[in-house]
């Protein structure tokens, strides 16, 4: 009789532990959410900054085909051509990616061995490049 009813009472004890343990406590639910929290303020401003970075580099991939295409405008039309605009650079494979400002030369105008041309990323950085330097950052005299 004895182990019959410490058999059935073993067997409850069991029975209610198994029903407490169906869930997550508050406590646990709380400690989740805040690894969770500083995880997101870790990774965000590191995703921001991956993504302005990849702005800018587009910025100096456009002056790249910008100087390209100003060298190859003034090598089809000669030293003696008309100062280049952007409309005129478009055959010579100029072109902007979205977001940027439209590329300009600044305040020199440029000639077939002479140039600098400039533009603005969307992130707000200006960025430069001349004739016999790589792009920059800085704008144009």
């Amino acid at each position: 009789m004895y182990f019959r009813l410490m058999g059935k009472l073993n067997a409850r004890r069991q029975g209610l532990l198994e029903e407490d343990e169906k869930g997550f406590t508050l406590i646990e639910l709380l400690v989740v959410v805040i690894i969770i929290g500083i995880l997101a303020a870790i990774a965000i401003p590191i995703y921001i900054g991956v993504q302005n970075n990849a702005k800018d580099a587009s910025a100096k991939s456009d002056l790249a085909t910008a100087k390209t295409a100003v060298v190859a405008y003034y090598t089809d039309k000669g030293a003696a051509a008309p100062v280049p605009t952007a409309a005129l650079l478009v055959p010579y494979g100029l072109a902007t990616s979205p977001g940027n400002s439209a590329i300009g030369f600044g305040t020199v105008a440029p000639t077939s061995t002479a140039f600098c041309i400039q533009e603005t990323s969307s992130t707000g950085n200006t960025f430069k490049i001349d004739q016999a330097n790589g792009a920059s950052t800085g704008t144009c005299p």
